[in-house]
């Protein structure tokens, strides 16, 4: 079985979600370097240049990320990626996702979750997001967007000690009018 395509360019009215690529570095710090965006963030120090560099050059190495940019302006104006892929259980997360403060509120997340949710279920069942346990900001996105959150407190290797929930989104759902939540 041929692996998914992890970094394609996905194409919405306001935003495009693309690949990221080593060039976006100063950009993507620009606009990742308010301290409010990481305030309830569970690395909240990486506005800094050291923590984000790891962010960044995690994201460029893992082949699974992307930058957000506004297609009126085209300004960077965030990031994600697909990690941990579990095709046995048809499973794929979506994280380390952030938005600059100037499009908060809007329609901006909910539309790169469409775009990379719409993505991932041409090869998945399941979508997991991972949230901080006191990053009330992003459950309460997660809410808005249709995540059930599964029992218990989970923490793993990658993130140290940290406590999180997970949020999950399955493709049903999603088909069954969940993503009627995103629009």
């Amino acid at each position: 079985m041929s692996q998914p395509h992890f970094q394609p360019t996905l194409i919405g009215p306001t935003i495009t979600v693309r690949p990221i690529a080593p060039d976006d570095w100063t950009e993507l710090f620009a606009a990742a370097s308010d301290p409010k965006i990481w305030e309830v963030h569970p690395v909240s120090t990486r506005y800094t240049e050291p923590e984000f560099r790891k962010f960044f050059d995690g994201a460029v190495k893992s082949k699974m990320g992307f930058v957000f940019a506004d297609r009126s302006t085209g300004r960077l104006i965030g990031s994600s990626r697909y990690y941990g892929y579990e095709p046995e259980i048809g499973e794929i997360e979506i994280g380390w996702t952030f938005l600059a403060c100037s499009h908060w509120g809007g329609a901006a997340n909910r539309e790169v979750k469409c775009l990379m949710l719409d993505h991932a279920f041409t090869f998945i069942d399941t979508v997991v997001f991972w949230v901080g346990h006191e990053n009330w900001r992003s459950q309460g996105a997660m809410t808005k967007i249709g995540g059930i959150k599964r029992e218990g407190l989970l923490t793993r290797e990658l993130s140290g000690d940290r406590p999180y929930f997970i949020f999950e989104i399955t493709k049903r759902r999603y088909q069954d009018g969940g993503r009627a939540l995103l629009a």
